[in-house]
């Protein structure tokens, strides 16, 4: 029975984004080449889109997907005049997979320690920070290069032009497809987790553009880290970074207006808030909280669990009013302790005008000034500016806020800070 071509066009686009992450990690456990695994991924799709419009979709897409791409790669090595050694040896290796052929063997082949290698070579410290990005979201999210490009706001030849530098860096470093040794772990799993949090952060507050959030990039960083949390169980850091997606995502809907323009934390309406983000929020925060405290001995928060509970503050309050700032201090006061920064003290800054008052955080504000290393932050004038017309010294405000909206590359971002500084009459 034949399926409209449209239909069966978005299916095999829905199926790829499903099963692109399992099929190049499968592929490249075969070739031990995640480059060349990505094409023969790309070539199976493409024989998708001629094949199934006529044939229908088949009853196990991805098992179909796993075995055309092996069978053309056996087929195009077997083609060569002249085969190299490791050719040959990757063609016969295939071909003792492939077997009797038949997808529904190949859907039972485990793929969870393929997933989790693929994870960790995308996200390889030998690749720049932009470059893992790319390929994260390439390789494991089945984004295309213009939807990528899209997202960050560059063109898609520079975009592909990342993406391909990011796969021969990894070949010519004889990057291994492994899970790291267990020394390395913590340091190769802080770099994956790092990756996934800058999707997500793109996504909830764009650094330029006209959007001010993008929520697409959210869901997809907030998938990545559920995958990863079923492939890692046993790590607190990764439940805590779930956690903090699961909060922040919960407000997506309410952060801004109809026109896409931005509504403030305290001026949303909570009952746009997901609740059931939030329930999830709260249960990966305590499996987290158990994962440590079941440790021998026991180890304290994280970054992202302790940025997870400030956030459970917020999300768990149910007015602006009622939330425990005392809290969210002493929390962020813990978080400088681990891992000291100039934004950390400003967002404490924020959190003690809220608890004792403006004139407390303004102090803050003023040292972080002075001090200059987040002297071309626009959130740094942004907060002074509120601090300031909280105080009553609405002149000095207007000038920051401009000076913050002059800052700022975000166009959503800069007509709120222009906007509040015309209220400072």
């Amino acid at each position: 029975m034949r399926t409209d071509d449209d239909e069966v066009r978005r299916t095999v686009e829905s199926v790829w984004r499903i099963e692109s992450g399992r099929l190049i990690a499968g592929l490249a456990r075969s070739t031990g080449d995640v480059g060349l695994a990505e094409e023969l991924a790309q070539d199976a799709l493409v024989a998708a889109l001629e094949q199934w419009p006529g044939s229908g979709v088949p009853r196990n897409p991805g098992a179909w997907l796993t075995t055309v791409a092996k069978r053309r790669a056996v087929d195009g090595w077997r083609r060569r005049e002249r085969l190299d050694d490791r050719y040959a040896a990757i063609a016969h290796h295939l071909e003792q997979e492939l077997g009797d052929d038949d997808p529904a063997r190949v859907a039972q082949e485990p793929i969870g320690d393929d997933l989790l290698r693929l994870v960790f070579v995308a996200c390889h410290p030998v690749l720049p920070q932009p470059a893992r990005v790319a390929l994260t979201l390439k390789l494991l999210g089945g984004l295309s290069t213009e939807e990528i490009a899209r997202a960050f706001l560059v063109p898609p030849a520079t975009m592909a032009q990342r993406i391909v530098r990011a796969k021969r860096t990894l070949s010519a470093a004889g990057v291994p497809f492994e899970v790291p040794e267990r020394t390395e772990f913590p340091e190769r799993l802080a770099s994956v987790l790092e990756v996934v949090y800058l999707i997500f952060n793109e996504g909830y507050a764009a650094t330029a553009g006209e959007d001010w959030i993008r929520p697409d990039l959210c869901r997809e960083a907030l998938r990545l880290g559920r995958v990863l949390a079923e492939l890692t169980p046993r790590e607190p850091e990764v439940h805590g970074l779930v956690a903090l997606m699961e909060f922040q995502a919960s407000r997506l809907r309410a952060r801004t207006a109809p026109d896409g323009s931005p509504i403030l934390l305290q001026d949303q309406d909570r009952a746009r808030w997901d609740r059931i983000l939030i329930r999830r929020g709260v249960a990966a925060l305590a499996r987290g909280d158990e994962l440590r405290t079941s440790r021998r001995p026991p180890v304290s928060r994280g970054p992202y669990a302790l940025q997870a509970a400030i956030a459970a503050c917020h999300a768990t309050a149910p007015t602006a009013a009622a939330t425990d700032w005392e809290e969210i201090v002493a929390l962020y006061g813990a978080l400088a302790e681990l891992r000291p920064s100039a934004v950390v003290e400003l967002n404490r800054a924020v959190a003690l005008s809220m608890a004792y008052g403006p004139a407390a955080g303004l102090e803050v504000v003023d040292r972080l000034t002075i001090d200059g290393a987040l002297a071309s932050y626009h959130l740094l004038p942004s907060v002074r500016a509120d601090l300031l017309q909280r105080l009553g010294r609405t002149a000095e405000a207007r000038q920051e806020f401009e000076r913050a909206a002059a800052m700022t590359s975000n166009e959503r971002e800069r007509e709120l800070l222009l906007a509040r500084a015309g209220e400072c009459l």
